[in-house]
């Protein structure tokens, strides 16, 4: 029995409360972890978790078997990450969560270059829209424009999520563009379901703070859906400018309600605090930092520059 391995493969199934996630994310079978498992529950001679058919949880003895663990686990990686420091470049996996309106458009260019200055580094890369707990789903990182659901996370802004309402010229075309935020009533409308702000709307320009309540007659948790909802002279979408700005520059979309402008949000990278000192983690949010030191984002530059967005 390697007694820190299944000491690992414990903290890992507790946080992912899945037996099946956990060999995910270790990269080993289902078997193994519950052998590992079974093995350390003997070595404690009492269960360390409480099993049904669809759920596991910790066992009395097992939360507090757990806090110790984590520490632990967390400590010896801490160590292993400041003796590579000492003797190598950062290495082993990285696994990673982010949206798809940063992923699909903006992160494949950056991940190539982060992967050819630090080959060493394994990425694991979940591209999603679901708001999570890093450290219960087993990232080491995810990139979001939630808070944090925790204050076991650490918060780390990288560049600002702008807004704005368009629509197609064809769709305009057919339905006057409208010239205040009320007159968003009379026209389809297609919204991200996934803004912090839910169904609750500011929009500030001409001397006002205009605050009204739109579900949308389309909701989706995919921005890249709602784009080509908005393309194919669907209705007037809110869409964030890193997924919108090519289109806009390019006339295929048309900004609207550019008199008013809507709250922003930021993208920031979200990771456990027992990932302060991971070599890894670090390095890839220096990168990250480093290439966003600007005081806008590419993509908005333009947009500003023809006072779409405020700077």
């Amino acid at each position: 029995m390697d007694r820190f391995l299944c000491v690992e493969t414990f903290v890992r199934v507790a946080q992912a409360q899945s037996f099946g996630q956990a060999a995910h994310q270790l990269g080993i079978t289902n078997s193994v972890v519950s052998q590992r498992i079974k093995q350390l529950e003997q070595f404690v001679g009492a269960p360390l978790f409480h099993r049904s058919s669809r759920h596991v949880r910790l066992s009395d003895l097992g939360e507090a078997f757990y806090k110790e663990c984590a520490e632990t686990v967390a400590g010896f990686n801490a160590l292993t990450d400041q003796m590579r420091q000492a003797s190598a470049a950062p290495a082993g996996k990285l696994r990673i969560q982010m949206l798809p309106g940063f992923a699909l458009d903006h992160f494949g260019a950056l991940l190539a270059q982060f992967h050819h200055s630090h080959p060493a580094i394994q990425l694991d890369i979940v591209v999603t829209d679901r708001v999570l707990d890093p450290i219960e789903e087993g990232f080491d990182v995810a990139f979001q424009i939630f808070p944090p659901l925790a204050d076991t996370l650490i918060e780390k802004p990288l560049f600002k999520v702008r807004r704005l309402f368009c629509a197609s010229p064809g769709y305009l075309a057919r339905h006057a563009a409208p010239t205040t935020p009320y007159e968003l009533a009379q026209h389809t409308q297609a919204l991200y379901a996934g803004y912090p702000s839910r169904n609750r709307w500011v929009f500030t320009g001409e001397g006002e703070a205009i605050e009204l309540s739109i579900a949308g007659h389309v909701r989706s948790t995919s921005v890249h859906l709602l784009r080509d909802f908005a393309l194919s002279d669907g209705g007037i979408v809110c869409l964030p400018t890193l997924v919108a700005s090519k289109h806009l520059l390019s006339g295929e979309l048309v900004p609207v309600l550019t008199r008013y402008q809507l709250s922003s949000f930021a993208l920031s990278a979200v990771y456990p605090v027992t990932q302060r000192q991971s070599l890894k983690v670090r390095a890839l949010i220096d990168f990250l930092s480093v290439h966003f030191a600007a005081a806008e984002v590419p993509w908005d530059v333009p947009l500003i520059e023809l006072g779409w967005i405020r700077a």
